[in-house]
């Protein structure tokens, strides 16, 4: 028997599994182990991995459920080496996810909007079961994904913005792999990924082309093109578009509506891009340090804002967004005490600078 250390398997990944190992004994068909967290697992076969087959749903359920969820991460201290004195290393914790509930409908597209370190990978990562959260629990379809995390890996598939790829080998390459390791035909799985790229923009000179070759964006559009190819469940896309020409944006928007209306998915995308939001989702929840603060369809949230701060004329999504993301939330108080709602919200901001310097 031997283990040889492999690649990250990346549409594994999408999955919560990341290869780590393959097992080789004599006489027997090899077995891969995924590193999980601290757990090794193994994967006996590919038939243990073909998951778009004989899957049930009870479509009455809402499709994602997240009830007070947290997770929190201890960071270490910076602390002065003294080499004569013994010091115990200092934690810190960060709560990347604090308290969040939130139910995503069957077939709605709800978009997180927030900050970078806002908490919103860390909460895909969650549903995606690559994090296990400290408090509270997750269901997808009705399967929790810890309890049941093999049958809502079979459900989801995940779009990264820093989405891995066997970077020697083409994007037809890539993608033949992730669709054997569904069960997809290969004639089948060549003419999707033809489509699929192509309508990503894409040129057929090279599809047949090593990824290292390819630009950032282009390697981004791959990795949409890999969740699209299975048609999943739930989609979980975390900021997909980031990286990409606003041409290649557009194209991806198209594709997720088309992806909802054709096979009924649900489609939940974390991004801080405002006019994506405003174009793509049905609702939009926004998340500051951890925390939803603020959840609604863009009309309803631009209304609530609007009567804030008085004004008759329409307000943005930005100014939405900025407005749910002070650190302290202006109140009524806060208003009358600065005169208006600019200037409290200005008054916040400068005091938030103060504190991080």
């Amino acid at each position: 028997m031997c283990f040889a250390r492999g690649n990250s398997s990346p549409c594994l990944e999408g999955r919560g599994l990341l290869a780590t190992y393959v097992e080789v004994i004599s006489g027997e068909a090899p077995r891969l182990w995924f590193q999980k967290g601290a757990k090794l697992v193994v994967i006996h076969s590919l038939e243990d991995m073909r998951l778009t087959e004989d899957i049930v749903i009870d479509t009455t359920k809402d499709a994602v459920v997240i009830d007070g969820v947290s997770k929190i991460f201890k960071k270490s201290r910076p602390l002065l080496r003294l080499p004569w004195r013994e010091q115990k290393e200092e934690k810190r914790e960060v709560r990347a996810v604090d308290d969040v509930t939130m139910t995503v409908k069957r077939r709605e597209i709800m978009g997180i909007l927030g900050a970078n370190g806002s908490g919103k990978s860390t909460l895909v990562r969650i549903l995606s079961t690559l994090l296990i959260p400290d408090t509270g629990h997750v269901t997808i379809f009705g399967y929790d994904v810890e309890k049941d995390e093999r049958m809502v890996q079979r459900l989801i598939n995940r779009v990264s913005v820093e989405a891995s790829f066997f970077k020697k080998l083409s994007p037809m390459e890539n993608l033949i792999y992730a669709a054997r390791l569904y069960n997809m035909p290969g004639a089948e799985a060549r003419a999707k990924i033809r489509s699929i790229l192509g309508r990503l923009g894409i040129p057929q000179d090279r599809i047949g082309s090593p990824l290292e070759h390819m630009s950032r964006g282009m390697q981004q559009k791959v990795a949409i093109a890999r969740a699209f190819l299975t048609a999943p469940i739930v989609l979980l896309l975390d900021e997909p578009t980031t990286g990409l020409d606003p041409r290649s944006k557009i194209d991806v928007q198209n594709f997720v509506r088309q992806l909802r209306a054709d096979h009924d998915a649900t489609i939940l995308i974390t991004t801080h891009d405002m006019d994506e939001a405003e174009a793509l989702c049905d609702r939009v929840a926004i998340i500051d340090q951890g925390r939803i603060v603020a959840m609604g369809t863009v009309d309803e949230l631009k209304r609530a804002v609007a009567e804030r701060m008085e004004r008759t004329t329409p307000v943005t999504m930005n100014e939405v967004f900025m407005h749910y993301t002070v650190a302290h939330l202006i109140s009524d108080a806060d208003i009358e005490r600065y005169g208006s709602w600019e200037k409290a919200f200005e008054a916040f901001e400068a005091q938030k600078e103060d504190e991080e310097e």
